[in-house]
Order: C-alpha cells, then structure tokens, then sequence
C-alpha cells in the first residue's frame, strides 16, 4: 500500500468516526442521564427503606417501579409514593 493510499484510508476512517460520534451523541447524552437518574432513584428508595422502622413508608421494587424510576430518577420516587398514597397502601 503507497503512502497516498494509506493517507486516504486513514482519511475516510477518521470522516466515518466523526460521522457516527456525531450520529450518535445524543442518544448517548440521554442514556447517561438515563443511567443518572436510575442511580439517583434507586438510592433514594435505598434511603427510603433503610429507614422504614422510622417512617413506616417503603416500596417494592418491581417492574414498574423500576421503570418509573429510570426514567423520572428522585421525582419518580415521589410519584410512586403519592400514587401508593392515594390509592391507600398500606405502608
């Protein structure tokens, strides 16, 4: 391979790495905040149930709780707590 070629393969993979980083910044910008606030939500339900002797609150974690909180992080912890309120959970 003549140095022109390798000039013009490094040239087109250095365009093509752009290109996707380019293509995929976004979907990768709300999948880290995604992850932010999965990490967020589940310590505070963590920090709800550590203290449930003293608070009498707590909530299972399942499906929809899981998706409520990756999705809405700390306030999604709130609105599965109103919810389970306003419905008359027990607690």
């Amino acid at each position: 391979m003549s140095l022109v070629e390798s000039l013009a393969l490094g040239l087109v993979l250095l365009f093509l790495a752009v290109a996707i980083i380019r293509l995929f910044k976004t979907p990768l910008k709300l999948a880290l905040r995604t992850v932010g606030n999965t990490a967020l939500g589940f310590g505070a339900l963590w920090a709800l149930n550590l203290t449930t002797a003293y608070t009498g609150l707590s909530l299972g974690l399942n499906l929809f709780n899981a998706l409520t909180i990756a999705l809405l992080g700390v306030p999604g912890l709130g609105l599965l707590l109103l919810v389970k309120w306003v419905l008359g959970g027990t607690y």
